[in-house]
Order: C-alpha cells, then sequence, then structure tokens
C-alpha cells in the first residue's frame, strides 16, 4: 500500500528534576546541598530512511513521544539524559504545521541530514545551586521543563529527476520498466498502476536519472478525478517531464486533446508546474497507421509549443536509446532539483510553551496560567519559607503583578496559580 500524507503527534522527553540532598559521610553531621541535576529530555529527530519511498509506517502509529531525563540525586549525581528518538522517513518528505500548513522542513534538504523537530526540556538544578551566604540551607530545586511537542503532516513528494505523466494505457509504466529495474505492474486497462513508481535510468558508466511514473491523471484530475489529485505532489520537483501520449490511437482518442488536456490540470495544480521543460514521447510507433493518424497535424501541435518531440516503442525497446540521451543532456542544463523553503517560523519561546501569561477573573478571584508558570510551579517548594520568597521575586520581575493590578486586581482580593491560592496584597 501507498501513504504519502499522515499526520502525527510527537513529544520531546520532559527533563529530570533537580535534587534535593545534602552531604553526608562519616563525621560530618550538616555537610552542605549537593543535590545533583535532572537529566535533558530526548529530542525528536527525523532521519531520512534511503530504502523506502512511502509513509506506510505511520499508518497505524500516530504518537512518538522522546525518553525522559532522569531525576538528579544525591552527592551531585546527574540525572542520565533521556534518549533521542529517531523518526525514520523516505527521502522528499515534507514536514508541515498541521493548523497552517506552512512548511517546517524539508528533508531533501542538506542531503537528508538529521532534523531535530522537538527539542527535550532542560533538566532541573539540583538545590546546590541556589546556596548563598545568606541562604545555606536551600529546600528547593527546580523541576525540570517539559519537551516540546507539536502535531506535524508529513507530506511525501518524491525525488525523482523525470516524471512520466499521461493518460492512463498510453504506456508509461511499459517505458518505465524497459529503461530501468522498476517492475510496476503492467495490464491492458485504465488506471493499472494505483500509486507513483520510481526507476534508475542507467545512462552509461555511473551517469543517471531517477525517473518517476506519475499514474492516474485525466481530465479534472486537479479536482480529484482519476488517481491525479493523490499523485500530483509527486511531480512537484521533477526537472523534466515525458508526457507520453498514444501516437497509435488505439483508444480512438486524439493525441492533441490529451495534452492539452493534462497541461491544464497541471496548471491547474501548480502554474510553476505547468512550466517546466517537457518532452513529448509519442509511444506505440509499432501499432502507428500514418494513414489513418494526423501525424503531421500533431507534430506541427508540437513545434508551435516548441517542445522536443520523440517517438518510441515500449514493446520493442525503438527511440528509447535516443531518448534517454536526449534526457541526460537537458537535466545537465537545467537547475537542481526543487528544495522547498522553511515557511513556519514560530515566536521564540521557553522549551515546553511560549511566554505568554494569561489572567481571567471570576468575581473576586483571578487566575493566572502560562506554560512558563506551570514550569515555575515545579520549581518551588511551597512549604519552605525561602522558596516562596524565591516565587515571589519572579512574579514580581515578570511583570505579573503589575498585570493583575491593571486588570483591576486590589488588596483583599484571592490570586489562584494552578491550584496555588494566596491573598493579594501590594
Amino acid at each position: 500500500m501507498f501513504v504519502d500524507h499522515v499526520k502525527i503527534h510527537i513529544k520531546a522527553g520532559d527533563g529530570g528534576n533537580g535534587a534535593v540532598a545534602f552531604h553526608r559521610e562519616k563525621y560530618v553531621s550538616a555537610g552542605g546541598p549537593d543535590g545533583g541535576d535532572g537529566g535533558r529530555g530526548g529530542n525528536v529527530v527525523f532521519r531520512v530512511d534511503q530504502g523506502t519511498n512511502t509513509l506506510l509506517a505511520f499508518r497505524y502509529k500516530h504518537h512518538f513521544a522522546a525518553e525522559r531525563g532522569g531525576d538528579g540525586k544525591g552527592s551531585k549525581f546527574h540525572g542520565a539524559n533521556g534518549k533521542d528518538l529517531i523518526i525514520m522517513v523516505p527521502p522528499g518528505t515534507l514536514i508541515l504545521d498541521v493548523e497552517s500548513g506552512k512548511i517546517i522542513h524539508d528533508m531533501s534538504e542538506d542531503d537528508g541530514a538529521d532534523y531535530i523537530a522537538c527539542k527535550g526540556g532542560r533538566g532541573g538544578w539540583g538545590n546546590r545551586h541556589f546556596a548563598t551566604p545568606t541562604r545555606q540551607v536551600p529546600m528547593f530545586a527546580k523541576n525540570g521543563t517539559r519537551g516540546e511537542e507539536k502535531e506535524v503532516t508529513l507530506e511525501l513528494k518524491m525525488l525523482a529527476d523525470v516524471g512520466i505523466i499521461g493518460y492512463p494505457s498510453v504506456g508509461k509504466s511499459s517505458i518505465l520498466a524497459r529503461i530501468s529495474a522498476a517492475k510496476p505492474k503492467i495490464a491492458d486497462y485504465h488506471f493499472t498502476t494505483l500509486s507513483p513508481n520510481l526507476g534508475v535510468v542507467r545512462t552509461g558508466g555511473e551517469q543517471g536519472f531517477v525517473a518517476a511514473d506519475i499514474p492516474g491523471l485525466i481530465e479534472g484530475a486537479a479536482d480529484g478525478a482519476g488517481l491525479g489529485h493523490e499523485f500530483l505532489r509527486h511531480i512537484d520537483r521533477c526537472r523534466l517531464l515525458w508526457h507520453v501520449v498514444d501516437i497509435s490511437c488505439f483508444e480512438g482518442r486524439d493525441p492533441i486533446d490529451d495534452v492539452e488536456s493534462i497541461n491544464v490540470e497541471l496548471d491547474r495544480y501548480s502554474p510553476e508546474l505547468a512550466d517546466r521543460p517537457q518532452i513529448i514521447v509519442c509511444n506505440k510507433t509499432d501499432a502507428l497507421d500514418r494513414e489513418l493518424v494526423d501525424v503531421d497535424a500533431f507534430e506541427h501541435f508540437v513545434e508551435v509549443n516548441g517542445w522536443e518531440l520523440f517517438y518510441v516503442s515500449a514493446a520493442t525497446g525503438e527511440g528509447l536509446d535516443a531518448l534517454l540521451r536526449r534526457t541526460a543532456e537537458r537535466l545537465r542544463e537545467l537547475p537542481p532539483m526543487k528544495v522547498y523553503a522553511k515557511e513556519y517560523d514560530p515566536e521564540d519561546a521557553y522549551v515546553g510553551g511560549g511566554k505568554e501569561t494569561v489572567i481571567r477573573r471570576e468575581n473576586d478571584t483571578f487566575f493566572v496560567e502560562g506554560e512558563w508558570l506551570l514550569n515555575l510551579m515545579g520549581q518551588i517548594n511551597f512549604s519552605d519559607y525561602e522558596s516562596l520568597n524565591f516565587f515571589q521575586r519572579v512574579l514580581q520581575r515578570s511583570g505579573v503583578f503589575e498585570a493583575l493590578e491593571a486588570k483591576g486586581c486590589r488588596d483583599g482580593h484571592t490570586v489562584s496559580i494552578y491550584d496555588f491560592e494566596f491573598e493579594y496584597v501590594k
């Protein structure tokens, strides 16, 4: 089964918590703080798997989470860092933001180097970091921050130099099978090919190119007719198009109408794609009867549009060598394969959430919420006086008290921050 579009949920590991501990050894009754730091949470990393060309592995599994960092321990023992989660994807996969549809990363960029999609949370500090001349016995430590998480869409756009397009049953798969080691299904009925096929074509020595047989293009493909709506994306990267027609007119269709109809669908899908250079490939010359087919009119049509024309037969191999040589020449002249630029640019944020603070009022109670506050709450020991003072100073510096007053909070009102309530006093 061919799968080329999936939505998944990914989450990096949370950072481990710092430890509250004190040095203990023989003859030392009151050692100083030595709580270890928490470990870093694992990242979610996408990596290219050159051996695949489908997203089938994601058909039934949609949730991926990296390992959490280990908690710190006494004697300055650092918690273990969480293992990165490696997600393997086919070459040419785009990572898109679900909400906006914008491109986060193209896995063909930088030759398919690893991409960190979600960063793991930072490990929390142990209490040894909070010792000062006036605070010699800190009874609090920092919790680790949350790892990033998001929903993304994976969309596969195959990496092929040449896209083979044309109406069903014109011989696209037969040509691909003849010129490469690909083994597409071939039969004498429409829509035999139900998914794109890739083939590596050798043109001498180490030289060659990748060709993709794109199935199901008919009139109305851009609106979902046939199979073209599903697979048009796979010729987005192609530098050159082979537009295959059945020059024998065995099924009674006019090759001029076929070329015009499919080019209209390409233009409706992407004007940029419709402008790609094309070579018109007239297949089934072994069955051509020039007395029944107006070849001159078709050649004039091709010449007026500035396309090159080749007569071939997938059945006998006639004309294919010349087509391959010319294709190799054209590819050397054309610019490299398209790489999609990053479009999604999230605002600077703390690991695991944004900097926004939300304040809402219900009667005389003010509720304060925010991802950064949730992380901060995990760092506070509310039974310790010094830890509470630290919490109050952070709220003051962050402008929370000022924002509360702007919302109408006055002395005697209740402030609730994630179930921690206190009476507001200016």
